[in-house]
């Protein structure tokens, strides 16, 4: 037998060993709300970084730098919480979440200074980062993680819709100290739908030994494969806005594109959630790595407003759908959630990286153009690392998905 079939058996018997103690719904709520108040910044940063240039004629290296301060210190959490992960509460993780991004929120919108709304943004990332740790326990320690992450991200995609529609709303008449604000509210209320979250630990007997426990060449090759993902896929990220501006649309405009995108991803991860314990783990992590390669060409290279807004509906549903089938197996490789918060803490280490590297392109070469086709290759590369490992998963436990008998 495999390492492979080793850890993933092992895993199986962990699920099928430990039912969840509460009810379902209140479990959703809780991951639906905490997902939510997680990736705030991911979804919600790009209007923060047009203001901030506009008010403050930041350049695109200094946003780049400042968004990257924002996913660095998200990634530091996530990475810090990995080897712990056995011992910790989710619930207690979500309200040391919260208090930190209301914090640093609340204050970015009385700020001026670069220097101090990049310490803001350090603490914003923390707490990002505790937070999402707290949704991937939560979703770990259910009988489908996967599952349970399509539909907290589902959850999560109609709420932002509105969001999308409101936020730029609130910037317009309020300015960019308006925006800090009404997300730093926002956290706050999420925060408390997050206490829904399952409290306890997965217990921490073992835990010192499964920190030191190398994670194999498999699990290193799903960390390849995130890192590849979101790197080629959201270097463009935070300037999105800023790409849409270049094609003559206002902000309020690529609002309602992305609230549209965002109710379209609802509905592609209610679809998921519905079927992917039928699934096998290989040609639809590929499919969806290939659109979301190719939307994110589309995306910078197109001209015209109806091109951008198909574009954009395309590469979110093709995001959301890729994420939880990458976390998918970093479950099936490893039940206890570590190798699920190392995978998310290297998505934002690599976005880091994406988004200094978006913003130096855009100065040095006259704007965007080039970042989707370059991240349209690199996902090409994300294929190639991440499908060897979802084959041999699907073979090693007899060509059927994870918890079917």
């Amino acid at each position: 037998m495999t390492p492979v079939s080793d850890a993933l058996r092992a895993g199986v018997r962990d699920s099928e060993a430990a039912p969840p103690k509460r009810g379902f719904a209140l479990t959703l709520i809780g991951i639906g709300a905490a997902s939510t108040a997680a990736h705030l910044g991911n979804n919600f940063t790009t209007y923060l970084v047009g203001g901030l240039m506009d008010r403050f004629g930041f350049t695109s290296t200094a946003m780049g730098a400042w968004n990257m301060a924002e996913t660095l210190s998200y990634a530091a959490a996530m990475f810090m919480v990995a080897p712990r992960a056995r011992a910790m509460d989710a619930r207690v993780l979500a309200v040391l979440a919260t208090a930190l991004v209301v914090c640093s929120q609340g204050a970015s919108a009385v700020l001026g200074a670069y220097p101090l709304l990049f310490l803001g943004r350090i603490g914003t990332g923390m707490g990002f980062g505790i937070m999402n740790s707290a949704v991937n326990l939560a979703a770990g320690r259910t009988a489908h993680p996967a599952r349970a992450i399509s539909m907290g991200i589902a959850f999560q995609t109609v709420l932002f819709a509105m969001i999308n529609i409101g936020l730029p709303m609130v910037g317009k008449a309020y300015g960019v100290a308006g925006e800090f604000t009404a997300l730093a509210a926002l956290s706050g209320g999420l925060g408390l739908f997050a206490l829904m979250l399952p409290g306890g630990t997965g217990g921490d007997a073992g835990a010192p030994q499964m920190a030191n426990t190398p994670i194999g060449a498999e699990g290193k090759r799903v960390l390849a494969a995130m890192a590849l993902f979101a790197f080629g896929t959201l270097a463009i990220w935070p300037f999105m806005e800023r790409t849409a501006h270049a094609i003559g649309l206002p902000a309020t405009q690529f609002g309602r594109y992305q609230s549209l995108a965002t109710l379209a991803s609802a509905l592609g991860n209610a679809g998921l959630a519905l079927v992917v314990k039928r699934l096998p783990r290989g040609w639809p992590l590929a499919c969806a790595l290939g659109a979301c390669g190719l939307a994110c060409a589309a995306l910078t290279t197109v001209t015209t407003e109806a091109a951008f807004g198909v574009s954009l509906v395309a590469f979110n549903v093709a995001w959301f759908l890729t994420y939880p089938l990458l976390l998918g197996l970093a479950y099936s490789y490893d039940a206890s959630g570590r190798l699920a918060v190392m995978t998310t803490g290297t998505w934002l280490l690599a976005q880091s990286f994406g988004s200094l590297a978006a913003g130096y392109i855009a100065q040095h070469f006259g704007g965007y153009t080039l970042i989707g086709p370059l991240g349209a290759g690199v996902c090409l590369m994300a294929i190639g690392v991440a499908l060897p490992v979802a084959r041999q998963l699907d073979r090693d436990v007899g060509g059927r998905p994870l918890g079917q008998p």
